[in-house]
Order: structure tokens, then sequence, then C-alpha cells
């Protein structure tokens, strides 16, 4: 059945740029250029000025940038990265691919993002960054952060998959750290219409090696100077990103009306999304925590209405990481078994919320 209020419909989404997108594939198509073209250094460029940075370099995808950040920065085997427990797999992963250890932390019950007392306790002699995670859409607690990694000399890369324009105390998601990390997945506030990623450096330096590392490890053709990937931004995607990124504002101040009127209107039993004036919270998600979240699930199903899981199984607890599977993490475990994300995207309409709201609310135990 086609449900009423459906989590995403990324069609209807992207329904306004359908005219834009196809006029720009036949340009795209009569340039004959279809890698590392024009596209691809506008949209760098583009993103580079949003963030007011000068260092942007587009991958294939979220994953590579992470990846590629940490390739950049030179650490040896079994060197410790700091990570979120509660993080989509994703950010573990590379950290698992580069040969480091990812040494896993909880987060604050109350934002869900990485806890910078738990940082601290968890840093040992081999650790050499904290990589945090901005996660559903709010920038993490970053002032103490940053004071814990001079005190200890200690990278930031920053996973700002679900921060898309997100900001704490008026600085944007990605411009804390050595290296900001972005996703452009079709669902992201600013979402392609396939795989897509970028990222933000501080340094020249950096900002040279990722270039090479994302092309096989060569700036001139047939030149390699180090073992690098084949991570390139298509240029398609990067056309089709340019597009969007001026409304980048506009669709985050859209999920912003949605969640004002969840914040508002839903029943106190929910847990809700914890508001502080020094966050801008981009809600890539909206998410609610409640002990009856699979009954919840189901309920609105039955009454049409779609949500997701954001996510259901801990890190530490999936196959792919067996090694951790022993391992205790209360906080995320008790995050991941009642959290669960409502509709609250730019395709959806006041109209939509305010029936989700209705539903939910009329939920009986």
């Amino acid at each position: 059945m086609s449900l009423t209020v459906p989590y995403e419909n990324l069609k209807m989404l992207n329904r306004p740029f359908e005219a834009a997108f196809k006029q720009k594939f036949t340009d795209f198509l009569d340039t004959g250029w279809y890698i590392l073209g024009n596209e691809v250094t506008k949209f760098e460029e583009e993103f580079g000025d949003y963030h007011n940075e000068q260092y942007v370099v587009g991958v294939a995808n979220g994953l590579d940038a992470l990846i590629l950040s940490l390739k950049a920065c030179d650490f040896k085997d079994g060197d410790e990265i700091i990570v979120p427990s509660n993080t989509y797999i994703a950010t573990i992963l590379s950290i698992l691919h580069c040969g480091l250890v990812p040494v896993l932390v909880e987060p604050d019950m109350e934002t869900y993002n990485i806890d910078p007392e738990n940082i601290l306790k968890a840093i040992s002699n081999n650790t050499k960054a904290i990589m945090v995670v901005h996660l559903y859409g709010q920038c993490c607690d970053m002032d103490p952060i940053i004071s814990i990694a001079l005190d200890k000399k200690l990278k930031i890369i920053e996973d700002c998959a679900q921060a898309h324009g997100a900001s704490y105390k008026g600085k944007m998601a990605g411009t804390f750290g050595d290296f900001g990390a972005f996703s452009f997945y079709p669902t992201k506030n600013l979402g392609a219409l396939g795989d897509a990623g970028a990222l933000i450096c501080k340094s020249e330096a950096h900002y040279q090696k990722l270039r090479q590392l994302r092309n096989y490890g060569s700036e001139k053709k047939y030149h390699n100077e180090v073992v690098g990937y084949n991570s390139r931004l298509d240029e398609i995607q990067a056309a089709f990103l340019r597009i969007k990124l001026p409304y980048l504002n506009e669709i985050n101040l859209h999920k912003k009306k949605l969640a004002a009127i969840y914040l508002t209107e839903l029943r106190e039993d929910f847990i809700k999304p914890v508001l502080n004036k020094d966050f801008d919270n981009v809600y890539h998600i909206f998410n609610i925590r409640h002990p009856q979240r699979d009954r919840i699930k189901a309920y609105l199903m039955e009454n049409r209405i779609g949500t997701e899981i954001h996510y259901p199984i801990a890190p530490h607890k999936q196959k792919a990481l067996k090694f951790m599977n022993h391992l205790n993490y209360p906080v995320s475990t008790e995050i991941h078994n009642t959290t669960l994300s409502l509709p609250c995207s730019f395709a959806h309409t006041v109209e939509d919320i305010y029936y989700v709201v209705e539903t939910l609310n009329n939920f009986t135990l």
C-alpha cells in the first residue's frame, strides 16, 4: 500500500529541482567531460564558500571521506581513534579499514552525541584522534572536545553526514576539526541522486594529499605520488548538488518548522530532542524515544505512517564487529532499543506532521 505519510519520498523531495536537473544533464552530455570536470571544481568552491572554508575535496561517498581523512594523517597500524558507541557503523568501518583501533565511548543520553567526559576517560598513550559524529542533525558539544584535543595533541575528525548546515555557537559543523567529512546520500539534507561525499580540511598540505588520495595517488595523469584510491565525486552528482546547495538553508528551515510542531504538540511521555540555544539543530532525523518503541512503530504503520529506526542494532552488537560483541555499552544499547525516527523531510507538509502528532497522541499503552 502507498502510505498516507511515508517516512521519506525522494521523488517528491526532488520534484522542485527536476527541471533544473534535466537541463543540467543535457548540459553535462554536451560537455563530453564526465570525470573531475568543471562541476566538481565549482561545487568544491561553492561548498567551501557556504562554510567559509578554503579547502574542499569532493569524494565518492561519506565513508570514503572518513577513510581518506584518516589516511591523510599518516597514523600507524594500531593507533587508537575515539568514536561514539551509538554511531552508524560506517564511522567505525572507516577506522578499521585504515588498520586503526576504534575505541568506543558512550554518548550523552540527552543529546545522543559523544560525551566529552567519557572521551577524557578513554584516552591512552595510543590515542591519536577523536572522531566526533554530529548525530541526527545536531552538533556535538565542541568546546570541551576541542580543549581535550589541544591538551592531548589529538586530531579531530568530524563525521558531518547528518549535519549539513548545523552549527554550534554560530560555527558550522565540519569547520571545528582538522577534517569535516560529509555524505550526500540522497536522504541527507543536502542529498545527491546517488552516492557522493566531500571533505573540508584546514591545511593546504592535507588538501593536496587528499586530492591525490582520491585519484589513484595522482594529481598529474600517470604520475602517482602515493598509494591512492578511486574515490572521486561524480561529475553529474556534483552538478546536481550545485543546483540544491543554494536551497540548503530553505530545506533546513522547513525541517525545523516541522520539528517545532513535534516539539510543541507531542505528548510528554515521548522523549523528544532537547533544545539548547548554543546548538542549531537541522533535524536530518527527528527521533523520539519510548520503551514501547516497537509497538508504536507498528501502530503508526497501521495508521499509514512510515517510520525508521536509526539504528536498530548497536555497532558493538553487529556480526561484522564480532570482536566487540562481548563489550557492554548500556547507554548506546538503551538508545538503540528505544529510538524511533518520525517523518520530517523537505517533502512533508505541516498537515502531514499534524496527522502524525494526532495519531501518536492517541496511542494507548
